[in-house]
């Protein structure tokens, strides 16, 4: 249990020192973040999207749902997961199914006309994708951190930050030289030669891997207990509510952008633009956490993602692109942080990652629900404008929700074994 002699010993150790180990935990994670499926397939997919259908005339619906299995798959897995997580520690479920993303990945370089060898290789993504994101990485960070926690848990999320802004601007220069089977081969490639080796050497657990004498004891509720709590089911809704709003802007975005009339290279930029805002948004909050409010914080960024989304449905220039990306991306990237960051405060690691994986769940059910509805809305109207404004209404109801949460002080679960 957390305790104030536990308290003592974490304050005795300089979180704030460049060389203290955690930090390389840190920046070997935001890396394998970077090249996980959060950033490698989500931030690109929609970059596919135009591609795919003129390769094999498949129709925008058709491709989405390829997103929606994953997600499903994603939805699944994560409690399996975030159980084996706790049990076995980061590293040795990360490399695993980070090899077998990475290979899937390439995979796609060898796709068909039959739509049902792309939606089996996005289902093995689901499958293992969750492991290399922060639901992966964030367990073995949480362990070196506890004053700096929400720094270091940004620093992390800033992989997808930046991936978010170089991947679909690289895959979208592939595409247009060697072509799209070239692109999917190179993001394998990617996973394989940059997350594998820094994970391996560098992503451990203090306690587990590095017993010392001042080792903090993971303390905190079951994950049974947990999830018979109010301010559990209130992320979740929150989670649910903006995921169908935000995944589904951000897998159309580019093919939405190219309709009203900007050009392939500039609806890309304006992809990556929306993954510099989320980096912004992912580091100001990691600063923000460790000062204030994250309910409050959190409302705050759901608000300007659900303006950027209000703004997406009937945008027509290059400019306005950009700050309805930007809008979204800080909201999407800043929200992305709170999540493990409340989990932590309320719940303690103890159960850590399994319920970050139970969160996952609803979070990618809705993933799977919001690009699907919105390319069946195209396939039927022939315009996104009328869902993503009401899109734009549900993410506004998701920052409310956060407001009812309880401030952390009046949850005993941090100081319970």
């Amino acid at each position: 249990m957390v305790t104030p002699e536990n308290i003592k010993l974490l304050n005795q150790v300089d979180e704030s020192d460049r060389a203290y180990f955690g930090w390389r935990v840190v920046l070997a994670s935001s890396i394998g973040v970077m090249v996980g499926f959060g950033s490698l397939f989500v931030y690109t997919f929609s970059v596919f999207v135009k591609p795919l259908a003129a390769e094999f005339g498949w129709g925008r619906e058709v491709i989405s749902r390829g997103f929606g299995i994953a997600a499903v798959m994603v939805a699944i897995s994560s409690p399996f997961l975030g159980s084996w997580l706790d049990r076995f520690g980061a590293r040795r479920i990360i490399l695993p199914c980070a090899a077998i993303f990475g290979c899937a990945m390439a995979s796609l370089a060898f796709l068909q006309p039959s739509p049902w060898q792309f939606y089996a290789v996005c289902l093995l993504i689901g499958l293992v994708g969750n492991a290399t994101t922060q639901m992966g990485y964030s367990r073995a960070v949480s362990t070196w951190f506890f004053r700096r926690l929400g720094m270091a848990l940004a620093l992390v999320m800033a992989g997808t930050g930046i991936g978010s802004i170089v991947l679909p601007f690289v895959a979208q220069t592939l595409i247009s030289g060697p072509g799209w089977r070239a692109a999917y081969l190179a993001l394998g490639v990617m996973v394989l030669v940059l997350a594998l080796p820094l994970t391996a050497r560098y992503v451990r657990e203090r306690e587990r891997d590095r017993p010392q004498t001042d080792a903090p004891v993971l303390s905190g509720v079951t994950w049974q207990r947990g999830l018979r709590s109010l301010p559990f089911w209130i992320i979740v809704a929150t989670l649910f509510l903006s995921s169908i709003s935000l995944n589904g802007a951000l897998t159309h975005l580019v093919a939405l952008l190219t309709d009203r009339g900007i050009s392939a290279r500039e609806a890309a930029l304006s992809a990556s633009f929306l993954g510099f805002a989320s980096l912004a948004g992912r580091l100001g909050v990691g600063y923000l956490l460790d000062r204030f409010s994250g309910p409050r914080i959190a409302f705050g960024l759901l608000m300007l993602a659900s303006a950027g989304i209000f703004l997406l449905s009937g945008l027509k220039t290059f400019p306005a692109a950009c700050l309805a990306a930007a809008l979204v991306g800080f909201g999407m990237g800043g929200e992305a942080d709170i999540t493990p960051y409340l989990l932590t405060r309320y719940y303690g690691l103890r159960s850590f990652s399994t319920l970050y994986g139970f969160t996952w769940t609803f979070y990618a059910i809705a993933g799977a629900i919001g690009p699907v509805i919105l390319g069946r809305a195209f396939d039927v109207t022939g315009s996104y404008q009328t869902l993503l404004s009401i899109l734009a209404g549900t993410t506004v109801v998701a920052g409310l929700m956060m407001l009812f949460l309880p401030r952390y002080s009046k949850s005993a679960a941090m100081h319970q074994s």
